[in-house]
């Protein structure tokens, strides 16, 4: 399988739908799907009467018919449900889910990578969030049943992915570890998944996906690459720019005039460490510009990440009136992008574009009741009683602070879940205050929509993204200097510095081979323990 020089980015939710998936990945490079929320998304898709049958039909193949009928009898609905009515809701995230809970989630991943991988021969990945643990293991079954090619995660440290893919393959039963504020150290919580009680039979084993740990720093690709029980296939180095969630700058938190948070030198991903871990890697944030595609692969990755300038491509998710505003505002000079530091529940800083009519707006939200009836981004904690419960800082004040929360955790904190539903045209109706407001995240460096939109219009395509990015790429076999590649493309001397500098450190073939990716690969039995774990505020979101 050739590896892709352009990953589209999974931006949830719902933004990376399987119609931008299937476009990008027909036009030879990954496409990729979110995996955030697809249980609410299908269940609400559902309600709204599958005009076009296409959910149907994926639900058809589905390997175990029976699970599928059960989740078409609880939420499909001829011909949609009233304007007025609310959605039904699928079931909150629990440590203990439901069978009709877990059969929901397994079929929605299933049937968004099956839709994207219809009607050409190319790779499909699915991208989720490690914060959103409780959803992991039916999520990533589902997908695996529909055949993905790549997995995708950030959002966290994925140590314990590729260990639970590897047991998926065969459909063996799961336990992935579930961080509980407030529990002793040794105190484990886990959440569980036995494949067999939802397909009902043994099947033939899976194959396996390709693994790509998001992260923001070189030491986190160290210790991930040290163990073959956490060493994913490859990389995606994500920098602060990126849209969504992003990771916390190392040191002191500093704001800016406009309250966002300030990134320094200690913040740069160093390449040639990277590099050196012998893995395939992708750079993230900022990279929509074709001179920065061959700069990078100059320095040793393959290629690069993109969301933001296929955010607003015509197969995006985001809803077309809302996506037209964006593309305008932007190619008007008018747009602003905040890294809000306190927005998001996950108290990682979280990209809002501010456009008007939407939760960006201060009034708009503030007259939003609060509520957290979807609850992705709750965080377990431990009772006194001893059994978990759930918070989130974007809920009732009340209430957060009865279950033990700080009360200025809620200052600013806005209810993600429900927002990004509402960007792609699903926001829940509510009785006596409309539809949920949205709330619209990409990424900061926005200049690449203005050059777009110069070349190919207002209804611009993925593919019109490839041509543009991939004009400066540069084939395997024609990589023969970093520092001249970088020159070709007029890039500063800092970064044909950079790109040398990575290079020279590259590591050989025998180096790459000995790595614990391909240790793993070839049978070698992975190591009883992994290396000590790095200061989390590396993590990247993604």
């Amino acid at each position: 399988m050739e590896l892709p020089i352009i990953i589209q980015g999974g931006m949830g939710v719902g933004v990376s739908s399987w119609r931008l998936a299937a476009a990008v990945s027909a036009a030879g490079q990954l496409g990729v799907v979110s995996g955030v929320a697809l249980d609410a998304s299908l269940a609400r898709r559902l309600q709204l009467g599958d005009e076009d049958g296409t959910l149907r039909q994926a639900l058809s193949a589905f390997p175990a018919p029976e699970v599928a009928q059960r989740v078409l009898d609880r939420y499909f609905v001829p011909g949609g449900i009233p304007a007025d009515k609310p959605f039904r809701p699928a079931p909150l995230l629990s440590m203990r889910p439901r069978r009709h809970a877990n059969e929901l989630a397994v079929v929605a991943n299933f049937v968004e990578v099956y839709l994207a991988k219809q009607g050409h021969s190319g790779v499909v990945g699915i991208n989720y969030l490690e914060k959103i643990q409780l959803a992991t293991p039916a999520a990533v079954y589902g997908a695996m049943l529909a055949g993905v090619d790549y997995i995708l995660m950030g959002a966290g440290l994925p140590s314990e992915i590729p260990s639970l893919i590897d047991a998926l393959t065969h459909h063996r039963p799961v336990q992935l570890p579930v961080a509980v504020e407030g529990s002793a150290a040794g105190e484990a919580h886990t959440v569980a998944l036995n494949p067999p009680d939802l397909t009902g039979e043994q099947l033939p084993p899976l194959p396996r996906p390709r693994f790509l740990a998001i992260v923001s720093a070189a030491s986190l690709v160290s210790y991930l690459a040290r163990s073959p029980r956490t060493c994913p296939d490859g990389f995606v180095l994500e920098g602060p720019t990126a849209g969504g969630h992003s990771a916390r700058p190392r040191g002191k938190l500093v704001l800016d005039d406009n309250g966002e948070p300030v990134y320094g030198e200690r913040d740069r991903i160093d390449l040639a460490k990277v590099a050196a871990a012998g893995l395939p890697f992708w750079v993230a944030g900022g990279q929509a510009d074709p001179r920065r595609v061959a700069a990078v692969q100059a320095a040793g990755a393959t290629g690069v990440q993109v969301g933001t300038a296929f955010a607003l491509c015509r197969e995006s998710g985001i809803s077309p009136q809302l996506r037209r505003q964006l593309l305008q505002r932007a190619t008007d000079g008018q747009l602003a992008i905040q890294n809000d530091p306190v927005a998001s529940p996950t108290g990682f800083p979280f990209k809002i574009a501010q456009l008007e009519g939407t939760a960006a707006e201060d009034g708009i939200y503030q007259a939003r009741a609060r509520r957290c009836d979807l609850g992705y981004l709750r965080t377990p904690y431990l009772r006194p009683t001893g059994r978990v419960g759930f918070r989130c800082p974007a809920e009732p004040v009340d209430d957060y602070i009865r279950k033990g929360g700080a009360a200025e955790d809620t200052t600013g904190s806005r209810c993600l879940c429900n927002g990004l539903m509402g960007t792609i045209g699903l926001g829940q109706r509510r009785a006596g205050d409309g539809t949920e407001p949205p709330i619209i995240t990409i990424g900061q460096d926005i200049g690449v929509l203005t050059e777009l939109h110069r070349r190919f219009g207002e209804d611009y395509a993925a593919t019109d993204v490839l041509h543009y990015l991939l004009a400066a790429a540069i084939p395997v076999a024609d990589r023969t200097g970093p520092t001249r590649s970088a020159l070709r493309w007029g890039l500063p001397a800092a970064s044909v510095e950079e790109v040398a500098a990575a290079a020279r450190a590259r590591p050989s073939t025998a180096a790459s081979a000995a790595n614990p990716a391909a240790r793993r690969s070839s049978g070698e039995p992975p190591h009883d323990g992994a290396p000590p774990l790095p200061h989390p505020a590396g993590a990247g979101p993604g």
